[in-house]
């Protein structure tokens, strides 16, 4: 009698330690055949948008025409405000552009989750957005991702710009070529860099996952040669962060802007989610089809990463259109400058035209940059200090009809 209750004591601890075990794995975000999981146990449709503009700098946000990338916008900041002026302007943009006001705003429009642009140097000692700091971008991401958790807001972490330059145009902040496909310490940097990362992050139940490269290999390369590079890679980054972190999932970005899923072959993880852009496209599921054919193939989820910059009738359409197919999504972008596609606009300086002005004038040579600088740097620097104050969330404007075409809470 005594041997059958020991037996029955075991067998019930053993079913306990399974359900304890199973319990706590279930509180990470997961995937089961073709959905994202949820906490709960159910399926987790993505709803939210991408923190643009924020650890990643672009030109066309702040309103230039031809100067794109992080680089070469802290270069015209530098020429009219000196090097030492423009750190200190870039530690302050990145204090007051996201804020805890900006994290609780978004999760009381009914969002579910973010996505997360960053840049490679924020975790190297390349100077980069005020600091030459491995840590910086740990110190930016921790603080950002707190408030996520406090409000109950997941977070997806999306390598923008990768060393060497992954897509060779100015969104991945290179020099105009995807040199990460070609050099070999490049390549090592990006899967030390994630390494880092993911032993950071394992445990963080707030993050869904990592979003490895962006939009990588422009259409206008040599695609024959650069595609059957891609998956390759993807499984170096995999296999390193699967020595630090087996608990999240893993978002892989098809070739020519996220586009294209045929560079791909059968799943080599468990935990994969396979992720697309798209913009200025029909609204229809004719678009996102070829998608929807690979998650059938495979039986993996897939998501749209960002999309977006449209009017409220397209963004509507779309919206609509992804979530009667099972597609989460992260509208492009959260915040920008004089616009009104996109969930939130902030005023464009008064003066800051002038500077505008100056970036577009030929600056290739020392003189040229002479002729060019406006005659009172005083004016143009208060306007460009006062992106500051006009980019708190306290002074932007929400977009109402941009957030109802989302199906969120207009709440501002």
């Amino acid at each position: 009698m005594k041997i059958n209750k020991l037996k029955i004591a075991l067998v019930l601890a053993v079913i306990l330690l399974d359900a304890t075990v199973q319990a706590q794995t279930q509180k990470f975000i997961s995937v089961k055949g073709k959905d994202i999981i949820g906490v709960d146990g159910k399926p987790f449709l993505m709803r939210g948008t991408n923190l643009g503009n924020w650890l990643v700098p672009e030109g066309y946000m702040f309103k230039f025409k031809n100067i794109s990338s992080p680089r070469l916008i802290n270069t015209a900041f530098s020429e009219l405000m000196g090097p030492e002026e423009t750190q200190a302007f870039w530690l302050k943009y990145l204090d007051v552009y996201i804020t805890r006001a900006d994290i609780h705003y978004l999760k009381s429009l009914g969002m579910n989750s973010i996505r997360i642009p960053f840049n490679y140097k924020l975790f190297t000692k390349e100077q980069y957005l005020g600091k030459s700091d491995a840590n910086h971008g740990f110190e930016l991401l921790d603080r950002v991702i707190k408030w996520c958790k406090q409000e109950g807001l997941y977070v997806l972490l999306d390598m923008h710009c990768a060393p060497g330059g992954q897509t060779g145009d100015n969104i991945d902040d290179g020099y105009g070529y995807p040199f990460l496909f070609e050099h070999a310490a490049s390549q090592q940097l990006t899967i030390d860099i994630w390494k880092r990362i993911a032993a950071r992050y394992n445990n963080e139940r707030t993050v869904i996952g990592y979003d490895l490269l962006n939009e990588p290999i422009a259409h206008y390369f040599n695609v024959e040669y650069f595609n059957p590079l891609l998956e390759p890679l993807y499984k170096k980054i995999t296999h390193a962060i699967r020595t630090v972190d087996n608990n999240h999932i893993l978002f892989l970005g098809g070739a020519q802007w996220d586009s294209n899923f045929k560079p791909f072959g059968p799943p080599f993880d468990s935990k994969l989610v396979y992720t697309f852009h798209k913009y200025w496209t029909d609204p229809t599921v004719q678009v996102v089809q070829d998608y929807i054919d690979f998650r059938n193939k495979y039986n993996v989820p897939i998501y749209v990463g960002e999309t977006g910059e449209n009017k409220d009738e397209w963004v509507k359409t779309f919206r609509e259109m992804l979530e009667k197919n099972n597609i989460g999504w992260h509208y492009w972008p959260y915040k920008k400058m004089d616009n009104t596609a996109g969930i939130m606009s902030f005023n464009k300086p008064e003066g800051y035209d002038e500077f505008i002005e100056y970036t577009e004038k030929p600056r290739s040579s020392f003189e040229e940059i002479r002729k060019a600088a406006p005659k009172n740097r005083a004016s143009v620097k208060k306007a460009i200090y006062s992106i500051l104050n006009n980019a708190r969330f306290e002074n932007c404007t929400a977009n109402t009809g941009y957030i109802q075409a989302l199906g969120l809470n207009v709440k501002k």
